[in-house]
């Protein structure tokens, strides 16, 4: 049995959620996202939020279980609160700064890279460091950070490059003489 999909999802005040058949739709303060459900898994709304069950007991219905609950979580949050990840630039003469709706870096290269924002997600620097990326829906906020991270990895010898915000990077040694 999944313990996370037994437990419902509770809806804070200011958010309005409204289950359609396999459709969830959820509106808050931040703005109004939707998801549709595998049709293994039922949603039903309750005093204390949306629940999530099984039609049938088979294993890809518990698989689809405990995702579904997850995913329906995720709207909620992303809605009322939102999503963010931080990003932290290190090396020499490498530094960020927004530019409109883009993201301008430099980093070691012999141009600038720019990097469109897209829509519904919004881009930060607080320091020329340091990236911070927000927005409403989980899976768009993290795939722009690792876009992002993937124009320069930290490399495994002096650590320069774009790191998420406590990520650990093992350092190797370098040649001997």
């Amino acid at each position: 049995m999944s313990r996370i999909g037994k437990k419902p999802v509770p809806v804070p005040s200011g958010v309005t959620a409204t289950i359609n058949g396999q459709m969830v739709e959820v509106k808050g303060p931040k703005g109004q996202m939707s998801f549709e459900l595998n049709n293994l898994v039922l949603a039903e709304m309750n005093d204390d939020g949306i629940s999530i069950t099984m039609r049938e007991d088979s294993k890809p219905a518990r698989a689809m279980w405990g995702m579904s609950r997850t995913m329906v979580e995720n709207l909620v949050t992303g809605v009322s609160k939102g999503f963010e990840k931080k990003l932290e630039i290190t090396g020499v003469g490498y530094r960020a700064q927004v530019q409109g709706k883009n993201l301008q870096l430099a980093l070691g290269f012999s141009h600038d890279v720019v990097y469109p924002m897209p829509e519904g997600i919004e881009a930060a620097c607080p320091k020329p460091t340091e990236i911070v990326i927000t927005g409403i829906d989980k899976q768009r906020v993290g795939q722009v950070a690792a876009e992002i991270r993937k124009y320069r990895p930290p490399e495994p010898y002096k650590g320069k490059g774009i790191r998420y915000a406590g990520e650990f990077i093992v350092r190797k040694e370098g040649k001997k003489k």
